[in-house]
């Protein structure tokens, strides 16, 4: 049987996480076979994912009965049936966390705090360490959203040896903050004799989201040509800054004592445009040492025409180029990564609310 070309992605470097969770995919059998078959690397969830999975099917009303018992808020009710889910999914990639020759590279399922807490430092830390004891797996990573308010809970939630995804990041300026409150977070660990060498992070940059704003814009412009084009040339930008950062002699000092990287991940990778290749994120940004995050459609359109290949470096001027043609034209990208930051939290509160309201509905049917 010729290997899966999702499986081949990983020859290149990049580890392939599904952006998909229900207890279905967990109980058939499906995940397993995706791990397995297509060398799916870990798990990443969102709070419009579990909406879907928890409203449009029967399999969590035993559980939300059985939650709805005490006194609990339907959001302890959600994360309750959360975390089992994380729980499960943890236990299934744990061989992938354990395999010896990448430590603490992949085997990851990621649990994200209420979207409500997005612009609350405080609120983010105390329920990103609830959620990482709740859960109590090595290979969990708990999802903190790349907000201003974001930055300092990163920190303290490295500090404290959680793993973390960082979500929602858009832009490259506060992709590099990210990358400052990881290091800054394992500096003082390690400055109290802590050991980093367990801690993993990735920093995830959302993709086709971009271009859905940027596009008409080009249109506008007559940058036509470009369209579909800016998101990419974004991430190749991100992944310079990345090799830049990772390779200071500050960071130095941190691998020396077992320090890894936070890697690159892409997000937001299905394409949302029609006109446009339904592989065209996942295929530009192939490349080492990152992470690509995908919906189950996309990953089969992948593993049906899919065409690996190490493109992540490839004409890294062309990019440069792009981001400043449209500056020149007078796009602002910072006016647009702030938007889509907003939007981005809006994406995420509207879908958490409807759950809440799906589980509330639930209970009084008891």
């Amino acid at each position: 049987m010729a290997t899966s070309k999702v499986k081949q992605i990983h020859d290149f470097g990049q580890s392939i996480w599904l952006d998909f969770i229900d207890r279905k995919i967990i109980f058939s059998g499906e995940l397993k076979k995706l791990v397995e078959e297509d060398g799916v690397r870990g798990v990443t969830s969102n709070p419009a994912i579990f909406e879907k999975a928890i409203s449009s099917s029967s399999d969590y009303d035993a559980d939300i009965a059985e939650l709805s018992k005490g006194d609990k808020t339907n959001e302890e009710i959600f994360f309750g049936l959360a975390i089992s889910d994380i729980k499960l999914a943890c236990d299934l990639l744990r061989p992938v966390y354990d395999e010896e020759d990448v430590e603490g590279a992949d085997g990851y399922v990621s649990l994200e705090v209420s979207p409500f807490l997005a612009l609350d430092t405080e609120g983010t830390i105390k329920q990103a360490l609830e959620l990482w004891k709740a859960v109590d797996k090595e290979n969990v990573m708990i999802k903190i959203p790349g907000t201003e308010p974001g930055l300092p809970a990163i920190q303290k939630a490295i500090a404290e040896g959680l793993n973390i995804n960082v979500t929602l990041l858009f832009g490259l300026d506060r992709y590099e903050a990210v990358t400052e409150a990881y290091i800054s977070g394992l500096e003082e660990r390690a400055a109290k004799g802590l050991p980093i060498n367990k801690i993993s992070s990735v920093a995830s940059f959302f993709l086709s989201r971009i271009d859905v704003l940027v596009d008409p814009l080009l249109d506008e412009k007559g940058l036509g040509d470009l369209k579909g084009e800016v998101a990419i040339a974004s991430a190749k930008k991100a992944y310079e800054i990345y090799k830049r950062v990772f390779s200071t002699e500050r960071w130095k000092k941190l691998a020396d004592l077992g320090a890894v990287p936070q890697r690159l991940l892409w997000a937001s990778t299905s394409s949302k445009n029609p006109a446009f290749k339904d592989t065209k994120y996942v295929e530009a940004l192939i490349g080492p040492e990152t992470v690509d995050t995908i919906p189950l459609d996309t990953l089969e359109a992948y593993r049906d025409h899919g065409d690996p290949a190490n493109r992540l470096e490839d004409d890294l001027e062309g990019a440069t180029q792009i981001l400043e043609k449209i500056k020149e034209v007078g796009i602002d990208i910072d006016a647009i990564t702030k938007q889509l930051e907003e939007e981005g939290i809006d994406k995420f509160n509207k879908p958490f609310q409807k759950l809440l309201d799906a589980i509330e509905a639930q209970k009084s049917k008891q």
